[in-house]
């Protein structure tokens, strides 16, 4: 079966850190472009980032850009989202998603492999 699972979301403070895993099963996950969403309550859902496979660029939100980066593990078929200095309105679902249209970032209607998301809280 093919599908993400991200973890590692939960409880920070505000100027904490955190470590989202999005783990990969059924198909290789360095053949696609993958990318970071967040949804808080209320708000529509927004991209953090996007990391394109094709030369290996990542692009971030203005607001994660100095404060959250990613990184890949080949081996187990992983993706991880490194978030520190964290604030509260980085609270709301972290979501991994890739899309097979293309190995560079696309627009967000075009991610068509999604995890189900994990909670990250950031308290002031």
């Amino acid at each position: 079966q093919l599908q993400l699972v991200e973890s590692g979301g939960g409880l920070v403070q505000a100027g904490g850190s955190l470590r989202l895993s999005c783990a990969a099963y059924g198909f290789t996950l360095n053949d696609y472009a993958i990318a970071w969403f967040r949804q808080a309550p209320g708000k529509e859902r927004e991209l953090v980032l996007c990391h394109s496979s094709t030369d290996e660029t990542t692009n971030y939100l203005d607001s994660a850009k100095g404060r959250f980066s990613s990184s890949r593990d080949n081996a187990k078929n992983t993706m991880y989202l490194q978030m520190s200095s964290l604030k509260p309105e980085d609270t709301g679902v972290y979501y991994c998603a890739t899309t097979t249209v293309s190995r560079w970032c696309v627009p967000v209607a075009l991610y068509d492999r999604w995890g189900q998301g994990t909670q990250v809280t950031v308290s002031s």
